[in-house]
């Protein structure tokens, strides 16, 4: 086995990154996976930001069941994906880490995600102080709560009711059965339309109210994540079509 840790204090080089990751295929290999547990987390110690062994550490621990600390590296691995704008894994591994620990909140996740591939989102919102009222479940101002949030929270409380929307150019809704998301309406529009038009909603008033009576299925979904997740590709996907296509045309002229 390869020597990895000479001096605590320097960091972590390329190559022996490479010592580390083989060092750690061995150990798990000869059935002594809480050894390469330690030389994974020693080394992440110095070297944070590798994704080659948060990887690394994330692949041992969903196979030995250490569902916490897979969940934790896939958060981690979340941020350093969006540092190199591979957006796509960054998906990929927000999911992974709720579906490893259905405790975690997503929604700060999903927020970084959007900010970073939509830097015009982070900027240029209302934050001017607006009343919200008090006679509902729970209210906020979406310039510092966001969408993301308050699903997240009538997810997690398994609510059934309504989430109404309110803004300079929108009125919308968007319904709950059980935390579920089953219905949504906006701007005359309905269904998942309605709702691709309320993602892209970054200011004014949200209020939650509940009910009592489940509301029409419109929209099935099987995790409020998921469909979060593929509205927001289906949105981005189609702004590069779009950006695509300028730029043909562009060059044409």
């Amino acid at each position: 086995m390869s020597q990895a840790f000479a001096e605590p204090s320097i960091p972590v080089s390329e190559t022996t990154i490479e010592s580390v990751l083989l060092d750690a295929d061995l150990f798990v290999k000869y059935s002594s996976p809480e050894k390469a547990f330690a030389l994974l987390r020693g080394a992440i110690e110095r070297s944070p930001r590798s994704i080659g062994l948060r990887e690394k550490m994330r692949d041992i621990c969903v196979k030995q069941k250490n569902l916490n600390e897979a969940a934790k590296q896939c958060l981690a691995l979340v941020s350093l994906y969006i540092a190199r704008e591979d957006f796509d894994v960054a998906y990929d591994r927000l999911q992974e880490a709720k579906l490893l620990d259905p405790r975690i909140s997503v929604a700060p996740g999903l927020e970084a995600i959007r900010r970073a591939r939509r830097p015009d989102f982070a900027t240029n919102r209302d934050r001017t102080p607006q009343k919200v009222r008090t006679d509902v479940t729970f209210a906020g101002n979406l310039a510092y709560v966001t969408i993301f949030d308050a699903v997240q929270v009538i997810e997690s409380a398994k609510m059934t009711g309504l989430l109404v929307i309110k803004s300079d150019m929108h009125l919308a809704n968007v319904a709950f059965n059980e935390g579920k998301i089953v219905d949504a309406e906006c701007n005359g529009h309905n269904g998942v339309p309605a709702f691709r038009e309320i993602i892209e909603i970054n200011g004014g008033t949200f209020e939650f109210s509940t009910s009592d009576n489940e509301f029409p299925v419109i929209i099935n979904v099987s995790s409020n994540t998921n469909f979060l997740l593929d509205v927001l590709t289906e949105l981005d996907n189609e702004r590069a079509e779009k950006q695509g296509l300028r730029n043909v045309g562009g060059e044409m002229m």
